[in-house]
């Protein structure tokens, strides 16, 4: 794009704001002097009209209508000015310059019916008695109150229109020649301006690329030795502030950045200044633009809302904790706000800092239930052991078979405590193992490991005459601790063996899916409810306590399975419908 020099762009526009005022004065002066001579005009006519008025008064009444238009044409003559007398009916009967014979009926005339009906009237427009555009005036003539006739005055608009003509000939006239000073005083004011501004642009744009060690001469101009000697001194209060402000936003980036608390901060009006990459994840929200936009906006939360208004509202610090719900999902946060004011005491805004202790929440929960669940487990087969055995020291070990009884009793519950003891054992040894990286892993071949884990579980399914079906390509192979997932896969075969109605199939398949291998195990069985496939695989947490006891469960079989694939890298997934049967997933990194 062209660029013109700095005298091209101010010469032009102080002669186009010069020209414009000008412009505007002299329509505007022509425009009140069209209407002051208007209004004098009509003056005058009120005049002449006043003044004849006295004379045709007492003829009209006498009803000498032609002595009253002899004084219409004598006086007519004298001021240069059409006179007509016309009566309240509309019938002229005196007039300057014409017959009042032949004139025609006046009642429709605007001056004439405003006079009768305002007490007076005027009116510019065509005669078509005279044949020219006229500017009328009437009055009135009054005889005890009542109206005997109305006197009415006119010019023609010629007349008027040729001393405007004239008036505006000077204006225009004056104007050129204040035009062409303008030009001359414009071009030589953009000449003085023009090398000072130059040099302070030049100087600017040294500053907006970060230089700010030039400095400006001091024009002779004491305006602009002013403006140069401030933009010096700015040059250098600028430097010193950015440096502060950079290493400030640096700090406080780095700072927001590596903490793990969402900080969200507001202004006054509830809009957002700031937020970190923690809060934006805390409360679910988009890489899309938030500065700026209001709170109500960014946070799809009516709780977290309202808080950030209380704390706006409020003065220092307010705390909430509790369960909220963000885009369906139930998060668990600790709020902390703190008001903001500014350097004369105002409200500013305000800061939250969230802390999620949604994981802290679900452990303790988790540790709630396990210790409550453990104490059941364990009281449950304690107590039995000691009934029987209190019922045997009261005297049924006389009756033998009823003693035999008892004892089988006693093993049971000896047995399901062995079990649990030994199931927390193994949890324990995983998490210490996992945790000292004793486990030992192989780059090993699956099927072998499967195999074995079908055969353990032969005898418990052949006793309900159920088929175990292995599908699995030789050549999977996948870095493992076999004995751990031989265990995991038999915890899941003997739970479907459990769970399933005789004369049923279980089907085992193994194998490749993007950078995973899967292992499943998937049953007939009786199925588990959607409400507890969430929490099946915490410890002793079981779906039937009734039925799992009576099945020699100890609700710990799938949380080993859980820290098995856990300890291999993977996860375990479960598929269920209740009545329909289970399909329960160990994904494996390839």
């Amino acid at each position: 794009m062209f660029k013109k020099k700095l005298i091209w762009h101010l010469y032009p526009a102080f002669l186009i704001i010069g020209i414009a005022v000008l412009l505007a004065v002299s329509l505007y002066s022509a425009h009140i002097f069209h209407l002051f001579y208007y209004s004098q005009t009509a003056n005058d006519l009120r005049v002449r009209a006043n003044l004849v008025e006295p004379q045709v008064r007492s003829l009209i009444k006498s009803g000498s209508f032609s002595e009253v238009d002899d004084i219409c044409k004598s006086f007519g003559k004298k001021v240069n000015t059409r006179i007509t007398v016309i009566l309240p009916d509309g019938r002229v009967i005196g007039d300057s310059d014409e017959d009042p014979a032949v004139m025609k009926d006046h009642s429709d005339r605007p001056e004439f019916r405003n006079a009768l009906n305002e007490g007076s009237g005027e009116s510019i427009r065509f005669s078509s008695t005279v044949d020219k555009n006229m500017m009328y005036l009437a009055i009135p003539a009054k005889e005890n109150e009542k109206i005997i006739a109305v006197i009415r005055t006119s010019i023609p608009t010629s007349l008027i229109d040729r001393e405007l003509s004239k008036f505006y000939g000077s204006v225009f006239a004056a104007g050129i020649i204040i035009a062409v000073c303008a030009a001359i005083v414009s071009l030589f004011v953009s000449r003085k301006l023009t090398q000072p501004i130059e040099n302070m642009k030049e100087t600017a744009r040294q500053f907006a690329s970060g230089d700010f060690s030039h400095r400006l001469a001091l024009p002779d101009a004491t305006e602009l030795s002013e403006l140069a000697n401030a933009l010096n001194e700015m040059a250098q209060q600028l430097k010193s502030r950015i440096e502060t402000i950079t290493e400030d936003k640096s700090r406080l980036h780095a700072i927001l950045t590596s903490m793990i608390e969402g900080v969200l901060a507001v202004d006054a009006e509830g809009c957002v200044i700031t937020i970190n990459k923690a809060g934006m994840d805390f409360l679910d929200i988009g890489q899309e633009q938030v500065i700026g936009r209001n709170v109500e906006e960014v946070i799809r939360n009516t709780e977290i809302q309202q808080f950030v208004q209380n704390t706006l509202r409020g003065a220092g610090i307010s705390d909430l904790a509790g369960v909220f719900v963000i885009n369906d999902n139930e998060r668990y946060f600790q709020l902390h706000g703190t008001s903001l004011t500014d350097s004369k005491g105002q409200k500013s805004g305000a800061v939250i800092v969230l802390n999620d202790i949604t994981q802290m929440h679900r452990l303790e929960q988790i540790r709630s239930d396990f210790v409550a669940n453990v104490s059941h487990e364990l009281k449950t087969p304690i107590t039995s052991i000691k009934g029987f055995v209190e019922t045997l020291q009261e005297g049924s070990l006389d009756d033998p078979q009823e003693a035999k009884r008892f004892l089988e009793i006693i093993a049971r519950h000896t047995d399901r405590l062995n079990a649990i003891v030994d199931d927390l054992l193994s949890l324990s040894r995983l998490e210490e193992d996992r945790e000292n990286r004793r486990l030992f892993f192989e780059y090993s071949y699956l099927k072998p490991v499967l195999t074995s884990a079908v055969k353990l579980s032969k005898i418990k399914a052949e006793k309900k005459n159920i088929t175990v079906e292995l599908i699995c390509d030789d050549n999977i192979a996948v870095n493992i601790n076999s004995v751990l997932i031989e265990q995991a896969v038999f915890n899941l075969i003997d739970n479907a063996v459990k769970y399933s109605g005789d004369n049923n199939n279980i089907k085992i398949t193994a194998q490749k899916q993007d950078k995973e291998v899967l292992i499943s195990v998937s049953d007939n069985g009786c199925g588990i409810e959607s409400r507890h496939l969430s929490r099946i695989f915490e410890r002793f947490y079981v779906v039937d306590k009734g039925r799992s006891r009576k099945l020699g469960g100890t609700g710990l079989g799938l949380s080993i399975v859980k820290h098995i694939s856990q300890v291999h890298g993977g996860s375990i997934t479960v598929e269920s419908r209740l009545n329909e049967g289970s399909t329960f997933t160990i994904h494996l990194p390839e």
